[in-house]
């Protein structure tokens, strides 16, 4: 069972097994259950600031820390691989489906469909945030489903085939950010394990998420980077140095007390030295 109790962790650890496979899984779940595909038609990926967000909000996110920090095991390195395994078919997916996506445009309303895409965030955030709350929410497929019913015009559609190279590459530019960060927690987990708080980070990377569909509701500048802003805000807030401190300081003193204990131990098995003992050691040291 996960150790981190991340709720998305949870449910998909129960399905899949595995810290490998949990890792595949939860970082290919924006591919399997449309939120990246979604994300695409809706335009996010049209500033570098929405591929960044992408890449570490939908595709890393705090289940991948949660999996990674507290569910890995083996060496930094062995985790490492895993990392790059799993990272080269999201980075696949992300292309593929990134292909597909000005053909599905071309049949669909976006102005409507980026209304439901933003709602997609926002119950994943809410999962993310609690999984008493995910229970009474859909799930991310069925909320695209009824975008794409909604916001189906097939009028003047065309049916061919239709190629962005552009969008690709920034479909491929977000799965790499993604990896980037996974295997960045990889390296580092052995240090990051004692700093990093996984219940603040899981929190603060919630709200990120809801914050994140301001931009695809008009709410906010499309370009303004708020997303990220308040992820930055949740690194801060979730860095907890304090536990690993008192575990420094507490093996510290149960050094110093054992070594104390030790040395009074050997002080009354031996008992102290005589007079006579001492005089003979001061004035015939060759004896």
């Amino acid at each position: 069972m996960s150790q981190s109790q991340h709720p998305v962790a949870l449910r998909i650890e129960q399905r899949v097994g595995g810290a490998t496979r949990l890792l595949a899984t939860v970082m290919c779940l924006p591919l399997l259950d449309g939120i990246f595909p979604a994300l695409v038609l809706a335009g996010a990926l049209s500033e570098p600031t929405g591929i960044l967000e992408v890449g570490l909000l939908i595709f890393g996110g705090s289940a991948t820390v949660a999996v990674i920090l507290a569910d890995m095991d083996g060496s930094p390195r062995e985790q490492a691989k895993s990392v790059l395994l799993v990272g080269s078919v999201v980075v696949t997916g992300a292309v593929v489906e990134a292909a597909l996506a000005p053909t599905i445009a071309a049949f669909i309303d976006l102005a409507v469909f980026e209304r439901f895409a933003g709602l997609v965030i926002l119950a994943v955030a809410a999962q993310t945030a609690s999984a008493r709350i995910g229970d009474y929410l859909p799930r991310p497929a069925i909320i695209i489903a009824l975008g794409l019913v909604a916001s189906l015009d097939p009028s003047g559609a065309q049916v061919a085939v239709q190629f962005d190279p552009g969008l690709m590459l920034r479909a491929a530019a977000a799965a790499l950010v993604a990896v980037a960060f996974a295997l960045h927690l990889a390296l580092f987990g052995p240090w990051l394990r004692d700093i990093v708080d996984i219940d603040r980070f899981r929190f603060g990377s919630a709200v990120a998420l809801g914050v994140l569909p301001l931009g695809l509701f008009g709410l906010v500048p499309g370009d303004a980077p708020l997303a990220l802003a308040v992820l930055g805000m949740t690194f801060l807030f979730a860095f907890d140095p304090q536990d690993s401190v008192a575990d420094f300081r507490s093996g510290d003193d149960s050094e110093d007390g054992t070594d104390r204990s030790q040395a009074d131990d050997e002080y009354e098995s031996v008992g102290p030295a005589s007079a006579d003992t001492v005089a003979e050691e001061d004035h015939a040291p060759w004896l």
